[in-house]
């Protein structure tokens, strides 16, 4: 009997948390979830409007899903996104940790507050939602965490965000042994240059122009691009994909 109960069981509640959502990368992977049939989280720190567009369209489009601001780097709040998320959907099946700032400064003493500002948002706070991910997800679940290809070319500028996108990476291959008996994957997606309002910030038509010709595929990736490998990696047909950093970046490096 136990066997004829279980083959007719509904389908467990597929439910995720995507930090920074309200915008760029992570607003096209809370879509693209959301059409997956995830119920989301959307995560945001100080742009209500803006995440309850992302909230609206997915529930325009037959999904669900609640807005939930909290500041990635403060242990209080991803708790509480946690907690929210939870109590909201009574489960997270996959967390997606896209949030991040990237201001550019050389390296050199008066740089140091963006530096600091940088690792307390990009490393301190893939700490806090990883640690929290691996507390709270059911068994089977799926983390994925955001880096970058411009560690492979170490551009000037670049130094704090390629120094934090590193430790995230370490986090992931350190975080995925640690996980060892629950089945839960964790990941990073590393996109090259994609045309979102936090890569063209600050930069020339020229430098943009420069910067979409390096991949072999010679344009900029799009936000969908990146949604997409996220959507492979937390779906049924990315479960044998563990501690890997996938470079979605065209060829960029």
């Amino acid at each position: 009997m136990s066997t004829s109960k279980s083959s007719t069981a509904a389908s467990p509640v597929q439910t995720a948390i995507v930090t920074g959502a309200s915008r760029g990368i992570g607003r096209a992977i809370a879509l693209r979830l959301a059409a997956d049939g995830f119920k989301i989280a959307v995560n945001y720190s100080g742009n209500a409007a803006k995440a309850q567009e992302v909230v609206s369209a997915i529930q325009t489009a037959g999904g669900d899903a609640v807005a939930v601001q909290a500041d990635v780097s403060n242990v209080e709040d991803v708790q509480r996104l946690f907690a929210t998320t939870l109590e909201a959907f009574g489960t997270i099946s996959a967390v997606v940790h896209s949030a991040g700032v990237m201001p550019l400064a050389p390296i050199v003493p008066d740089s140091i507050e963006t530096f600091d500002r940088v690792v307390q948002t990009n490393l301190r706070g893939a700490f806090l939602v990883l640690g929290q991910a691996a507390q709270h997800l059911q068994a089977g679940g799926r983390i994925v965490a955001l880096s970058t290809s411009v560690i492979a070319k170490s551009f000037p500028q670049y130094g704090p965000y390629i120094a934090a996108k590193a430790g995230v990476e370490g986090l992931v291959h350190v975080l995925a042994n640690e996980m060892r008996g629950r089945s839960i994957t964790v990941n990073a997606v590393a996109p090259g240059p994609v045309a979102t309002e936090l890569f063209l910030d600050g930069k020339t038509d020229e430098q943009i122009a420069q910067l979409s010709k390096v991949a072999p595929l010679e344009r900029l990736g799009q936000p969908e691009d990146i949604a997409r490998v996220v959507s492979f990696l937390v779906g049924a047909d990315g479960g044998w994909v563990n501690s890997q950093i996938v470079r979605a970046n065209g060829g960029f490096a």
